[in-house]
């Protein structure tokens, strides 16, 4: 461990599970103390379901994730990396919005717009096993640090070539309406974090006994709700619809067999 800009604390470490190198300049204690106050204040402003079955249900689900998570990592004689978490849901009443999110420290919402996708508990739990795996694999932490890194960078290495990175992103932004730092480097690494979080969240669908398989369903749905208006892969931070359901049909012997089903759960 040394230190790295600005005084930040840096380390190195790898994401549980995958075992992926990560760089991270914050504490993660930190990160998860200001996720807890922005869920706070989230929770006052947001329209809140009064579907408490569906709440219910969105409960059951992470219960029975967060069991699975420890259960697995005490079994292997690892570090739960969800050991400090203050697990809360909420159900977000908003059937626009397509959208569940798990914030750092374990802090969840699902909005009533991602029911119409998901369609049974087995498809909610394929989409709440890939957000709480973004917590899990402390990717807010990973990007806040890649943001601080590559603005730092980017910024010294323009003194030096008299602005040249500052002209070429400002022209080819004019030109194409297309930032080439936001494709060309966090696009691609948010999409590495998505592809995780897809392996990590059908991890935890088998962990807690899901269907595994709605995932392929899940991912069909959305493709037909979006319509083809997904935008080319190389323009999202998300892997289009039709690779994750590809790779997600290839992953799924192998989770079944790495991560079989906890018992009594």
């Amino acid at each position: 461990m040394g230190y790295g800009c600005c005084g930040t604390i840096m380390s190195c470490s790898t994401a549980p599970i995958t075992n992926r190198n990560q760089v991270t300049f914050f504490p993660e204690s930190v990160i998860n103390s200001q996720a807890a106050s922005a869920y706070a204040a989230f929770k006052k402003k947001a329209k809140l379901s009064e579907d408490k079955e569906t709440l219910k249900l969105i409960e059951d689900i992470g219960s029975k994730m967060k069991i699975a998570i420890s259960t697995y990592f005490s079994s292997k004689k690892l570090n739960d990396p969800t050991k400090d978490y203050n697990w809360e849901y909420i159900l977000v009443d908003d059937d626009k919005t397509l959208n569940a999110w798990c914030m750092p420290g374990g802090k969840i919402a699902v909005y009533t717009g991602i029911l119409k996708v998901t369609k049974n508990v087995n498809g909610l739990a394929n989409v709440m096993g890939h957000e709480i795996a973004h917590a899990v694999a402390k990717h807010s932490v990973e990007r806040a640090s890649a943001s601080l890194a590559l603005n730092v960078g980017t910024t010294v290495a323009d003194i030096f070539l008299g602005g040249a990175i500052g002209r070429t992103r400002n022209t080819v932004g004019r030109t194409t309406g297309v930032d080439i730092l936001q494709v060309g480097i966090f696009n691609p690494f948010t999409r590495t974090q998505e592809t995780e979080a897809d392996y990590l969240g059908l991890a935890f669908c088998s962990m807690t006994g899901y269907d595994l398989y709605e995932g392929i369903e899940l991912w069909k749905r959305m493709k037909e709700f979006n319509k083809g208006k997904e935008p080319p892969q190389f323009l999202s931070t998300h892997p289009s619809s039709e690779n994750r359901i590809s790779q997600i049909r290839s992953w799924i012997p192998t989770i079944r067999k790495n991560f079989p089903k906890i018992d009594n759960i």
